[in-house]
C-alpha cells in the first residue's frame, strides 16, 4: 500500500506532467522564450519529482543484511541530484534567452500565455503546499526539495506572467528573454540550497544544535541514576536520525538495572526525536568517583 510520501510524490510528478505540456503548447503558440523557459524547468521538476517518488519509496524499505543502518540516504542523493537538475534547467534558459536577445524576439497570441501561466500558478501553489505539509509530518528531504522546487516555480511563473502581461501592455518584446534570465538566477539560488543541505546529510553532519541540546536536557533529567555521558554522536540519514553515546553508571549497578534505565533513556529521546535510533554503551564509573557516592547516598534516602 502506497505511503504518505509516495502519495504526496505521485501527485507531483502528475501535476508536473500536466503543467509541462501545457507550457510547452503556450511557448509554440507564442513565441516566448519565458514560456519555453518555465516548460524546461518545469521539465526538471518533473525528473525531480520521480527521482523524490522512487526514492522516497526505497528510504522506506527496512534495513537488511546488505544496509543494516537503513537505506535513509536515498534521500539524501536524491537531493543533490535534484539540485544538480535544476542548475541544468538554468544553464538551459540562459542560453536560449540569449539566443532570442541575438536574433529577435517575436511573440504572438500572448493572451494564450497568460492564460496558461495563472492556471499553472494556482496548481503549483497548492501542490507545493501540500508536498510541504507531508514532508513535513514524514520528515521527508527529498519531499522537501520538491516542494522548494515547486515554491520557486510559483515566484518565477509570477514573474514570467506579470511579464507577459507587461508585453501585452506596452509592447516591449525584448522584456521577454530579460524575464527568462532572472528566472535562471532565481533557479541557481535555489538548487544551491538544496544541494546544501542534501549533501550534509551524505558527510554525516550532526544533527542541528537544538536537537542535540533536546537529547542532553533528556539525559540530565537522569542525573540521579548517571554520572556523566561522553561521545555523543549523531547524524542524519533521509529522515531517519542516529544517535549513539556512552553512558556511565555506578560500578554497583545491577545489569537489569543498567538495562532497563538505557530502554528508558531510549523511549525518552525517541519520543523527542521522530524517526530516531538510539544506541547507548554503557560503562561503569571509577571506584573512587565522587558523583558514584552522591547517587548511591540518594539512593539510600530515596
Amino acid at each position: 500500500m502506497p505511503t504518505r510520501k509516495t502519495r504526496a510524490a505521485a501527485i507531483s510528478i502528475a501535476s508536473n506532467s500536466t503543467l509541462i505540456i501545457l507550457k510547452i503548447i503556450a511557448g509554440l503558440i507564442t513565441g516566448s522564450v519565458s514560456l519555453i523557459a518555465e516548460a524546461i524547468h518545469s521539465l526538471m521538476d518533473l525528473a525531480a519529482a520521480i527521482i523524490a517518488f522512487f526514492s522516497v519509496r526505497l528510504s522506506d524499505t527496512p534495513a537488511d543484511k546488505k544496509h543494516p543502518f537503513g537505506h535513509g540516504k536515498a534521500e539524501n542523493i536524491s537531493g543533490v541530484i535534484e539540485g544538480v537538475l535544476i542548475l541544468v534547467a538554468a544553464g538551459l534558459i540562459v542560453y536560449e534567452a540569449i539566443k532570442k536577445i541575438i536574433s529577435g524576439v517575436n511573440l504572438d497570441v500572448i493572451e494564450v500565455g497568460i492564460g496558461i501561466m495563472a492556471v499553472a500558478i494556482v496548481v503549483n501553489f497548492f501542490v507545493s503546499r501540500y508536498l510541504y505539509k507531508i514532508s513535513k509530518a514524514t520528515d521527508s528531504l527529498a519531499l522537501e526539495a520538491d516542494a522548494a522546487h515547486l515554491s520557486t516555480d510559483v515566484l518565477t511563473m509570477a514573474g514570467v506572467f506579470i511579464g507577459l502581461i507587461i508585453v501585452r501592455i506596452t509592447g516591449w518584446q525584448i522584456l521577454d528573454p530579460i524575464i527568462a534570465m532572472v528566472v535562471a538566477v532565481l533557479i541557481v539560488k535555489a538548487a544551491i540550497d538544496i544541494i546544501r543541505k542534501s549533501y550534509g546529510g551524505l558527510m554525516d553532519v550532526s544533527l542541528p544544535d537544538a536537537e542535540q541540546k533536546l537529547i542532553e536536557v533528556c539525559l540530565l533529567e537522569h542525573k540521579d541514576r548517571i554520572v556523566e555521558f561522553h561521545r555523543l554522536r549523531t547524524r542524519k540519514a533521509g529522515s531517519q536520525r542516529q544517535i549513539d553515546l556512552h553512558l556511565v553508571i555506578p560500578k554497583n549497578t545491577h545489569v537489569d538495572e543498567a538495562d532497563l534505565l538505557c530502554d528508558h533513556l531510549e523511549k525518552d529521546i525517541e519520543a523527542l526525536l521522530s524517526n530516531a535510533e538510539v544506541t547507548i554503551h554503557v560503562e561503569p564509573c571509577a571506584s573512587n568517583c565522587s558523583q558514584c557516592h552522591v547517587i548511591c547516598e540518594l539512593r539510600l534516602h530515596s
